[in-house]
């Protein structure tokens, strides 16, 4: 009996929220991308929580913070942040780049799968990746779908299928890195007696440590790390990381007296915790062990790797769901101008090296923070050192902008120093009245942004017109005389002012060449003249 086979411009494989996105990506662009999600319901496990630094405002600019969030404005920086359970204030930066957006993993699917619908993609619960095989022109996925099993054509396939990826096994890709098994992580919902919280505070005011905050700090003693947090419901998240084999065993399931002589080990004292209130889901969650992954490369011919799948690391500071969402903005457009046609020489191979030195960065700095919290004089004392050299104001710059993934920057042609790094969100005044450039972005295409009112901006591009957007305008301190911006929210090229014409149209021409292919009419663009 043959194999009924189907096709499609990419198949995504994975519908959590980086494929989600990914797929939302491909959509705006004009591709038509098929997920492939094996579970039939999103997952009620309680996973990440809240997103922070760059990829905020990155979804800002796809009109996608204030659906996530459920209110209006514009994202707001945090005074204050934790790294490796040490303080940092952020109050005293000119430049605070760290952003942040309260939201469960749950309600981030939710609506990215909703955008996505709305965006016409093609989202397949209950179908497995159970083989794939490419060839020079396209990727062949096989699938099964209950007792059904079909074969999906496409001319990329994407891996967003989590730290186990399917994807990366049956492509060849290797995973290196670490794996530990000292390290033991216990999180639960759970019901604190009042008598054990400061009235009005909230805090917990424990013997020998003093208070504790209820805003998920974590606090380091010698025997791991406490954390807790109130939540709107009354309930309270908790969380411990003791360094050693669990006494209860690995195998065994989780339970909340498991959970209650973990705090008790760790903070000295008796605390008593009573069942949740309320119908759930709980967090209930023992992991033991831990791992840092990177993936050698992110692409393997037609096939690619995005979140997960590309890299695993320790939980602190929630950096995985703010890398692997990032992966997605960076690989939408060169995957879809790679598909469409227009893509220059070497667009897609960019992904990997800029998205990989972005996971080395993440690789590096989680296992400093895990460092830093273990148990012991040594620590301590590395603590004491380093809490000093966090007095200083630059050197609370460079930390924040390493949480933020603001301190990567990608390489261009161009020397102007906001070339290569995310852009500001400017507070413009155009020909349709007042706007934020995050609000120009919102269809996902560049944007060359004239700020100086000079003629060659718009004469240098108008042979890409029908690629990139080109808007004037004005701003009360306009940090360039013009901004050329990928849809991923990072600036390709931008002009001093005062920089003679010349030579910055020039500057412009090669930039938009080089990121957004041939000028029309001197390699079409579109599906009339397609990659393969």
């Amino acid at each position: 009996m043959a194999v009924e086979t189907e096709t499609a411009d990419v198949v995504v494989v994975g519908g959590g929220p980086v494929g989600l996105l990914l797929a939302c990506e491909l959509a705006m662009a004009g591709v038509r991308p098929v997920v492939l999600e094996r579970l039939p319901d999103p997952s009620p496990q309680i996973k990440a929580n809240g997103l922070a630094g760059q990829v905020v405002r990155f979804l800002d600019q796809r009109g996608l913070y204030e659906r996530f969030g459920g209110v209006a404005g514009v994202p707001q920086q945090v005074s204050g942040y934790l790294f490796g359970a040490l303080p940092l204030d952020l109050g005293v930066l000119e430049a605070n780049p760290m952003t942040v957006l309260p939201v469960t993993q749950q309600r981030m699917e939710q609506v990215l799968a909703e955008r996505a619908r709305e965006l016409g993609v093609d989202i397949r619960r209950r179908h497995e990746l159970t083989g794939l095989y490419q060839s020079e022109e396209q990727v062949t996925a096989q699938v099964r779908c209950g007792d059904d099993s079909y074969e999906l054509r496409a001319r990329h396939l994407v891996g967003c299928d989590g730290g186990k990826s399917t994807v990366r096994k049956l492509a060849g890709i290797s995973f290196p890195g670490a794996t530990g098994c000292d390290l033991v992580s216990r999180a639960a919902y759970a019901t604190l007696p009042a008598s054990a919280l400061v009235p009005d505070t909230g805090e917990l005011d424990v013997p020998g440590h003093g208070r504790m905050s209820p805003v998920f700090t974590f606090n380091r003693t010698q025997h791991g790390i406490f954390a807790f947090a109130a939540l709107p419901d009354g309930n309270h998240r908790l969380l411990t990381l003791e360094w050693g084999s669990p006494p209860e065993g690995e195998d065994t399931a989780m339970t909340l007296d498991d959970m209650r002589d973990s705090v008790s080990r760790v903070l000295g004292i008796d605390l008593p915790l009573a069942p949740p209130s309320g119908p759930g889901p709980h967090m209930l969650r023992r992991l033991v062990g831990r791992s840092t992954r990177l993936a050698e490369v992110y692409r393997s011919g037609r096939v690619l790797l995005a979140g997960d799948a590309a890299h695993v690391h320790s939980a602190v500071g929630g950096p995985g769901l703010n890398l692997g969402l990032q992966d997605a903005a960076n690989l939408g457009w060169k995957l879809a101008a790679q598909i469409l046609g227009w893509a220059p020489p070497g667009l897609l191979d960019s992904y990997h090296t800029e998205r990989h030195a972005a996971g080395r960065r993440v690789f590096m700095h989680t296992q400093a923070q895990t460092a830093l919290m273990a148990p012991g004089p040594e620590v301590t004392a590395l603590r004491e050192l380093f809490g000093e050299l966090l007095h200083s104001k630059d050197n609370i710059q460079r930390v924040a902008d390493l949480l933020a993934g603001d301190d990567l920057r990608y390489v261009t042609t161009s020397a102007h120093p906001l070339a290569g790094h995310f852009a500001p969100d400017l507070v413009l005044e155009t020909g349709g009245g007042p706007a934020r450039l995050a609000e120009l972005m919102r269809a996902g295409r560049p944007v060359l942004l004239d700020l100086a009112g000079e003629p060659y901006p718009a004469q240098a591009a108008a042979e890409w017109k029908d690629r990139v957007d080109i808007v004037a305008a004005r701003c009360a301190q306009p940090p360039a005389a013009a901004l050329l911006i990928r849809p991923d929210g990072y600036v390709a090229w931008a002009a001093a002012p005062g920089e003679p014409s010349d030579r910055a149209s020039e500057g412009l021409r090669d930039a938009l060449a080089g990121w957004f292919g041939s000028a029309c009419g001197a390699a079409p663009a579109g599906r009339t003249r397609p990659e393969r």
